[in-house]
């Protein structure tokens, strides 16, 4: 049991993980699957069980992934502000960087001050 929601653990694939995120596109898997990899991670990828829905409504849902590492403590909070990642170029990933809201890392600036 984790001592806070921002640390999960769970078996993915039988394997304990610490839980980076769930409900991920495959794109965002391969995002995080290729970074997480490359700081010296083992990826463990499930597919996400669909939603609970009522009975006799059949909605179409797109298909969702839950990602993990198993370093049990792996924290990808802490690891993105206590600046442990890099990315492939070497630089610090921020955070705009690891929700891919920026194609480059700018670690020369502040993230309080974007």
């Amino acid at each position: 049991m984790a001592i806070n929601k921002n640390h999960l653990f769970d078996d993915l694939d039988g394997r304990k993980c610490s839980i980076v995120e769930m409900n991920v596109s495959p794109e965002r898997v391969k995002f995080l699957k290729d970074l997480l990899e490359l700081n010296g991670y083992t990826v463990v990828v499930q597919a996400s069980p669909p939603p609970k829905a009522a009975p006799g409504i059949e909605a179409s849902v797109p298909e969702t992934f839950s990602v993990g590492v198993t370093d049990l403590r792996f924290n990808a909070t802490n690891a993105i502000y206590g600046r442990q990642l890099k990315t492939r170029d070497g630089h610090i990933v921020t955070p705009a960087f690891w929700n891919q809201q920026s194609p480059v890392s700018r670690d020369d600036i502040p993230y309080f001050e974007k």
